[in-house]
Protein backbone atom coordinates (compact mmCIF):
# COMPACT_ATOMS: atom_id res chain seq x y z
CA UNK A 1 0.00 0.00 0.00
CA UNK A 2 3.03 2.40 0.78
CA UNK A 3 4.04 2.01 -2.71
CA UNK A 4 0.89 2.66 -4.24
CA UNK A 5 0.30 5.55 -2.24
CA UNK A 6 3.98 7.28 -3.27
CA UNK A 7 3.37 6.09 -7.31
CA UNK A 8 0.32 8.01 -6.85
CA UNK A 9 1.58 10.89 -5.25
CA UNK A 10 4.08 11.51 -7.54
CA UNK A 11 1.47 11.40 -10.69
CA UNK A 12 -0.62 14.01 -8.64
CA UNK A 13 2.77 16.36 -8.51
CA UNK A 14 3.06 15.56 -12.58
CA UNK A 15 -0.11 16.54 -13.67
CA UNK A 16 -0.02 19.83 -11.44
CA UNK A 17 2.96 20.57 -13.27
CA UNK A 18 1.29 20.06 -16.96
CA UNK A 19 -1.32 22.13 -15.10
CA UNK A 20 0.85 24.88 -14.58
CA UNK A 21 2.71 24.67 -18.09
CA UNK A 22 -0.73 25.17 -19.92
CA UNK A 23 -1.26 28.52 -17.79
CA UNK A 24 1.68 29.93 -19.09
CA UNK A 25 0.49 29.55 -22.45
CA UNK A 26 3.54 27.73 -23.92
CA UNK A 27 2.50 24.32 -23.79
CA UNK A 28 6.20 23.37 -22.34
CA UNK A 29 7.60 24.25 -18.78
CA UNK A 30 9.21 27.63 -18.47
CA UNK A 31 12.51 27.02 -17.09
CA UNK A 32 13.47 30.82 -17.01
CA UNK A 33 15.19 30.77 -21.02
CA UNK A 34 14.94 33.77 -23.05
CA UNK A 35 11.82 34.20 -25.42
CA UNK A 36 12.63 34.18 -29.17
CA UNK A 37 10.51 36.71 -29.79
CA UNK A 38 10.47 39.13 -27.44
CA UNK A 39 14.49 39.54 -28.47
CA UNK A 40 13.63 40.15 -31.46
CA UNK A 41 10.98 42.92 -30.99
CA UNK A 42 13.99 45.00 -28.90
CA UNK A 43 16.34 44.71 -31.37
CA UNK A 44 13.88 46.06 -33.34
CA UNK A 45 13.09 48.73 -31.46
CA UNK A 46 16.85 49.53 -31.31
CA UNK A 47 17.29 49.72 -34.65
CA UNK A 48 14.60 52.74 -35.18
CA UNK A 49 15.75 54.78 -32.00
CA UNK A 50 18.21 57.53 -33.73
CA UNK A 51 19.66 58.67 -30.42
CA UNK A 52 20.70 54.86 -29.70
CA UNK A 53 22.96 54.62 -32.24
CA UNK A 54 26.82 56.57 -31.88
CA UNK A 55 28.33 57.62 -35.05
CA UNK A 56 31.70 55.85 -35.98
CA UNK A 57 35.10 58.46 -35.12
CA UNK A 58 36.55 58.75 -38.44
CA UNK A 59 40.18 56.97 -37.91
CA UNK A 60 42.70 59.28 -36.56
CA UNK A 61 45.00 58.32 -39.65
CA UNK A 62 42.85 59.86 -41.86
CA UNK A 63 45.11 62.50 -44.27
CA UNK A 64 45.04 66.38 -42.79
CA UNK A 65 43.57 66.94 -46.66
CA UNK A 66 41.06 65.28 -46.18
CA UNK A 67 40.08 65.94 -42.81
CA UNK A 68 40.45 70.01 -43.57
CA UNK A 69 40.01 70.66 -47.31
CA UNK A 70 36.36 71.26 -46.44
CA UNK A 71 34.59 68.84 -48.62
CA UNK A 72 33.35 67.26 -45.51
CA UNK A 73 31.39 68.92 -42.36
CA UNK A 74 31.81 66.32 -40.03
CA UNK A 75 36.03 65.12 -39.84
CA UNK A 76 37.07 64.99 -36.44
CA UNK A 77 38.19 67.83 -34.38
CA UNK A 78 41.02 65.91 -33.39
CA UNK A 79 42.36 65.37 -37.26
CA UNK A 80 41.82 69.24 -37.64
CA UNK A 81 43.50 70.79 -35.14
CA UNK A 82 46.88 68.11 -35.68
CA UNK A 83 46.64 69.03 -39.40
CA UNK A 84 46.70 72.75 -38.20
CA UNK A 85 49.53 72.33 -36.25
CA UNK A 86 51.57 70.63 -38.64
CA UNK A 87 54.80 72.29 -39.32
CA UNK A 88 55.70 73.41 -42.81
CA UNK A 89 58.16 71.35 -45.19
CA UNK A 90 61.26 72.98 -44.70
CA UNK A 91 62.26 75.27 -47.81
CA UNK A 92 63.97 74.15 -50.74
CA UNK A 93 65.53 77.50 -52.42
CA UNK A 94 66.98 76.88 -55.24
CA UNK A 95 67.87 73.81 -57.80
CA UNK A 96 70.21 71.05 -56.15
CA UNK A 97 70.17 72.89 -52.52
CA UNK A 98 69.38 70.32 -49.47
CA UNK A 99 66.22 70.78 -48.09
CA UNK A 100 66.41 72.74 -44.85
CA UNK A 101 68.73 75.69 -46.01
CA UNK A 102 67.27 78.94 -45.23
CA UNK A 103 67.71 81.20 -48.11
CA UNK A 104 68.86 84.56 -47.67
CA UNK A 105 68.76 86.92 -50.83
CA UNK A 106 70.86 89.15 -52.12
CA UNK A 107 69.13 93.16 -52.22
CA UNK A 108 69.79 96.58 -51.92
CA UNK A 109 70.25 95.51 -47.61
CA UNK A 110 73.24 93.16 -47.72
CA UNK A 111 75.09 93.90 -50.86
CA UNK A 112 77.04 97.18 -52.68
CA UNK A 113 76.12 97.40 -55.91
CA UNK A 114 78.43 99.42 -58.57
CA UNK A 115 77.60 100.72 -62.51
CA UNK A 116 80.79 100.80 -64.40
CA UNK A 117 80.80 102.20 -68.30
CA UNK A 118 82.79 100.11 -70.37
CA UNK A 119 84.73 100.85 -73.87
CA UNK A 120 84.57 97.66 -74.73
CA UNK A 121 82.12 96.10 -75.70
CA UNK A 122 81.03 99.23 -77.17
CA UNK A 123 77.94 100.76 -75.61
CA UNK A 124 77.58 98.07 -72.42
CA UNK A 125 77.70 98.87 -69.08
CA UNK A 126 78.72 96.67 -66.29
CA UNK A 127 76.87 95.64 -63.06
CA UNK A 128 78.95 94.20 -59.90
CA UNK A 129 76.96 93.21 -56.70
CA UNK A 130 79.36 92.64 -53.36
CA UNK A 131 77.74 90.68 -50.57
CA UNK A 132 78.33 92.82 -47.58
CA UNK A 133 76.37 90.91 -45.10
CA UNK A 134 77.61 87.72 -42.52
CA UNK A 135 75.61 85.35 -44.79
CA UNK A 136 75.75 83.52 -47.92
CA UNK A 137 73.27 84.75 -50.43
CA UNK A 138 71.71 83.74 -53.61
CA UNK A 139 71.30 86.15 -56.60
CA UNK A 140 68.72 84.83 -59.18
CA UNK A 141 67.76 85.28 -62.21
CA UNK A 142 68.43 88.91 -63.51
CA UNK A 143 69.04 92.05 -62.45
CA UNK A 144 65.75 94.17 -62.79
CA UNK A 145 66.80 97.67 -64.68
CA UNK A 146 64.98 101.34 -64.53
CA UNK A 147 66.91 104.28 -65.69
CA UNK A 148 64.89 107.66 -64.46
CA UNK A 149 61.67 107.21 -64.48
CA UNK A 150 61.29 104.50 -67.42
CA UNK A 151 58.00 102.59 -68.36
CA UNK A 152 59.42 99.36 -69.27
CA UNK A 153 61.40 96.57 -68.39
CA UNK A 154 64.31 95.66 -70.35
CA UNK A 155 64.39 92.22 -70.80
CA UNK A 156 67.32 89.38 -70.51
CA UNK A 157 69.59 87.51 -72.99
CA UNK A 158 68.47 83.75 -72.23
CA UNK A 159 71.55 82.53 -73.66
CA UNK A 160 73.30 83.91 -70.46
CA UNK A 161 71.05 82.20 -68.42
CA UNK A 162 73.81 80.04 -65.74
CA UNK A 163 73.03 76.65 -65.02
CA UNK A 164 72.05 77.24 -61.12
CA UNK A 165 71.67 79.82 -59.03
CA UNK A 166 74.57 82.45 -58.10
CA UNK A 167 75.45 82.17 -54.64
CA UNK A 168 77.54 84.74 -53.23
CA UNK A 169 79.39 84.14 -49.72
CA UNK A 170 80.06 87.33 -47.44
CA UNK A 171 82.56 89.28 -49.33
CA UNK A 172 82.34 87.38 -53.14
CA UNK A 173 80.89 89.86 -56.32
CA UNK A 174 78.24 88.81 -58.55
CA UNK A 175 77.98 90.52 -61.97
CA UNK A 176 76.06 91.27 -64.76
CA UNK A 177 76.36 92.56 -68.06
CA UNK A 178 74.02 95.54 -69.12
CA UNK A 179 73.38 96.43 -73.27
CA UNK A 180 72.76 100.21 -73.41
CA UNK A 181 72.16 100.89 -76.92
CA UNK A 182 73.12 99.36 -80.65
CA UNK A 183 76.13 100.43 -82.20
CA UNK A 184 74.79 100.72 -85.69
CA UNK A 185 72.19 103.22 -84.51
CA UNK A 186 69.44 100.70 -85.18
CA UNK A 187 67.67 101.58 -81.93
CA UNK A 188 64.90 103.86 -81.48
CA UNK A 189 63.77 106.21 -78.23
CA UNK A 190 67.52 106.72 -77.18
CA UNK A 191 67.77 109.14 -73.92
CA UNK A 192 70.25 110.25 -71.67
CA UNK A 193 69.46 108.92 -67.67
CA UNK A 194 71.31 110.05 -64.89
CA UNK A 195 69.94 107.95 -62.68
CA UNK A 196 69.56 104.13 -62.33
CA UNK A 197 67.63 101.56 -60.10
CA UNK A 198 68.77 98.34 -59.70
CA UNK A 199 65.92 95.49 -58.21
CA UNK A 200 66.55 91.86 -56.99
CA UNK A 201 63.88 88.96 -57.62
CA UNK A 202 62.74 86.04 -55.23
CA UNK A 203 63.29 82.74 -56.15
CA UNK A 204 60.66 82.33 -58.77
CA UNK A 205 60.56 84.41 -61.70
CA UNK A 206 59.34 87.88 -61.22
CA UNK A 207 58.73 87.59 -57.74
CA UNK A 208 60.31 90.72 -55.20
CA UNK A 209 64.02 89.82 -53.85
CA UNK A 210 63.98 92.50 -51.64
CA UNK A 211 65.10 96.07 -51.57
CA UNK A 212 66.56 97.41 -54.25
CA UNK A 213 69.78 99.55 -55.16
CA UNK A 214 70.82 102.84 -56.63
CA UNK A 215 74.18 102.61 -57.69
CA UNK A 216 75.55 106.11 -59.06
CA UNK A 217 75.98 106.87 -62.37
CA UNK A 218 78.81 109.10 -63.88
CA UNK A 219 77.84 112.69 -63.96
CA UNK A 220 77.23 113.36 -67.63
CA UNK A 221 74.48 110.17 -67.45
CA UNK A 222 73.95 107.09 -69.31
CA UNK A 223 72.68 107.19 -73.12
CA UNK A 224 70.25 104.28 -73.95
CA UNK A 225 67.68 103.26 -76.61
CA UNK A 226 65.00 100.57 -77.29
CA UNK A 227 67.73 97.68 -77.63
CA UNK A 228 68.94 97.97 -74.01
CA UNK A 229 69.26 94.36 -72.02
CA UNK A 230 70.72 92.69 -69.51
CA UNK A 231 72.21 89.68 -68.90
CA UNK A 232 71.59 86.95 -66.23
CA UNK A 233 73.47 87.02 -63.01
CA UNK A 234 76.89 85.50 -63.06
CA UNK A 235 79.09 84.39 -61.04
CA UNK A 236 82.28 84.35 -63.03
CA UNK A 237 83.10 87.81 -64.79
CA UNK A 238 84.68 86.05 -67.56
CA UNK A 239 80.63 84.05 -68.75
CA UNK A 240 79.62 87.56 -69.81
CA UNK A 241 83.37 89.36 -71.27
CA UNK A 242 82.56 88.84 -74.65
CA UNK A 243 78.89 89.17 -74.55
Amino acid sequence: MRHIRLIAATGTAVAALALTACDNGTGTEDEGAAHPKATVAAETDVSKSPESTTPARPDSTTPAKEATGGGSTDASPVARTDAASAKPAASVGRKGQSAGRSVVLCNGTNTSVTAQLLNRPLNHMLLTVKNTGGKTCDLPYYPVLRFDEMQWVPQADKSTQPQAVVSLAPGESGYAGVLLSAADGSGSGGMTAHKLTVGFQGMTPNSDGGPSATPALPAKGVYYDSTLKVTYWQKDLGAISDW
